[in-house]
């Protein structure tokens, strides 16, 4: 990768992708008005952060630009042949609008496992001109399709990222940027998935300021631009992640690796937890839910923030690329962000067996933690092992560390364990006994759940427990407790019940078959 008198050296090479941008100038916005540059308010952090707003254009995603730009380029006959494209969802959409508005035939491939938001807009932009064909399980089956249909129909095919006139769609985003008076910006991150609108990026903002550093931002197990670099040609990846699908490529183009490979000053790769927080915090801070990938830039720009890469003053670039999500994923992700500055940890933590234990070790942990989840049931061990889902800052989880220390624990790192991110709660239920589930109800406030468990920790052990945050006023659980006789069994649920409208909120049993299904046995 070179940074070095880069406009010297690449001039002549990234003189055709200038143009392109030039020429796309006059066409992309027939459809569609500029997008906005918006300061992003961050705590804590001392750059000036800006946000392009990709999220407001015509199909909430920067992929309208590069998907007109390259068929209002083509001649009124070669649009008759009819279009062809393959897409995981942006660059559909965007031939789509392109297909209504210049009164030609669209036929789109996208994979079975498109988001049904996607493929509703895609139908909605393109209405009659549009014709969704579902191939394969990712963009690649897609692909391959949308070739071989291609060939065999003589129509003109599309490319999502790998074409100069879409390339040059994708750089009047980075024009707007530079019109918009807000410049010159320090450095600039920007999602990598094909590698088209980082090509095109890198290309005008490097002309206009020179001193620009520009780093593409990709998941860690998309990583195609980044192998590519290392490699120094693209390569096609074994496995690729498809949590931020706006980006789940697998082998980038060979035009958009020249310019990235000449003109990014590094490319940073970021993990779906990191995409995740930095979707919480433009929630937080600008009322704005990305898809994943158009979090990425920002992810970016914190792992650079973190290490001290980023000097205090620096004026910064960031694009949102698209907000077009299946809402069924915000649950997910929600539960992989940490909240504000704070960060979400799992840890297993050993807890003798015994009335209160568990409560006594809650009462210990540090006021500013809070527990967002919890995962416990019995099994056969004087010790057992909850797993305690935390949220804190770094002073705060040193804190824990000593608390940890001080009891003589050694606890385990589980955040990325496969039972605890599919909630797989063993337990023994033979072992329970005198056993009484209920589902409570609880304010979502710190201390709240252990005013409850204090009112009944001398009679009842906890034996199952699951929990975790939903983001309500409201906690709820499904808690499991075992005593040492009927009668304490009895005046438990008494005590529980008396308690509705104090320390919780309601309460009560499981029902028949439920407690079946939990216990094995008949009550």
């Amino acid at each position: 990768m070179k940074t070095d008198s880069i406009l010297e050296s690449h001039c002549s090479e990234t003189d055709r992708l200038f143009s392109e941008i030039l020429m796309a100038r006059e066409r992309v916005y027939s459809v569609g008005e500029p997008t906005p540059l918006e300061r992003l308010p961050l705590p804590n952090v001392d750059a000036d952060v800006w946000v392009k707003r990709e999220d407001l254009g015509p199909i909430k995603a920067y992929k309208w630009r590069g998907a007109y730009n390259a068929m209002a380029a083509l001649s009124p006959a070669d649009r008759l042949k009819g279009i062809v494209a393959a897409s995981a969802g942006n660059h559909a959409q965007g031939v789509a609008l392109a297909a209504k508005a210049l009164a030609c035939q669209a036929t789109i491939f996208m994979p079975r496992s498109t988001p049904e938001v996607k493929q509703r807009e895609v139908l909605r932009f393109g209405g009659d001109h549009v014709e969704i064909r579902l191939i394969g399980d990712t963009y690649d089956d897609a692909g391959v399709a949308a070739r071989e249909f291609c060939q065999s129909t003589s129509g003109v095919y599309i490319h999502p990222y790998d074409d100069f006139a879409v390339m040059g769609g994708q750089g009047t985003l980075a024009d707007e940027v530079v019109m918009s008076g807000q410049g010159p910006f320090d450095r600039a991150y920007v999602a990598i998935g094909g590698g088209g609108l980082a090509a095109a990026l890198a290309c005008w903002l490097k002309r206009y300021w020179p001193e620009i550093k520009i780093y593409g931002v990709e998941g860690v197990e998309q990583a195609s631009m980044k192998l590519a670099i290392e490699q120094g040609a693209p390569v096609e990846l074994d496995y690729v992640d498809v949590f931020c699908d706006g980006t789940a490529v697998r082998k980038v183009g060979g035009n958009t690796f020249e310019y990235c490979n000449n003109l990014l000053d590094g490319v940073v790769t970021v993990t779906n937890n990191e995409v995740c927080h930095s979707m919480r915090t433009l929630w937080e801070s600008i009322r704005v839910i990305p898809e994943p990938s158009g979090a990425m830039a920002l992810a970016g720009f914190y792992q650079h923030n973190e290490v001290g890469e980023v000097a205090a003053g620096e004026k910064v670039l960031t694009i949102i690329s698209g907000a077009n999500m299946d809402f069924a994923q915000l649950s997910g992700i929600s539960g992989r962000a940490g909240i504000g500055s704070n960060q979400r940890r799992y840890l297993r933590v050993p807890i003798p067996e015994g009335c209160g234990s568990l409560v006594q070790f809650l009462q210990q942990v540090p006021e500013h933690i809070s527990i967002v989840d919890l995962q416990y049931g019995r099994v056969e061990s004087q010790v057992q092992y909850p797993v305690i889902g935390f949220i804190g800052s770094e002073e705060d989880y040193s804190q824990l560390e000593e608390v940890l220390a001080a009891r003589g624990a050694s606890v385990s790192e589980v955040s990325q364990d496969e039972d605890v991110v599919y909630r797989i709660i063993n337990y023994s239920p033979e072992l329970f006994a005198y056993p009484l589930f209920i589902n409570i109800e609880f304010p979502e406030r710190a201390g709240a759940f252990l005013q409850f468990m204090n009112q009944i920790k001398d009679i009842a052990s906890l034996c199952y427990f699951n929990y975790t945050y939903s983001g309500e006023r409201v906690g709820r659980a499904l808690v499991g407790m075992e005593f040492v006789s009927e009668e304490d069994q009895k005046i438990c649920l008494e005590r529980i019940l008396a308690m509705s409208g104090d320390s919780i909120r309601a309460a009560r049993e499981v029902s028949s078959d439920t407690f079946y299904r939990l216990t094995g046995t008949r009550r």
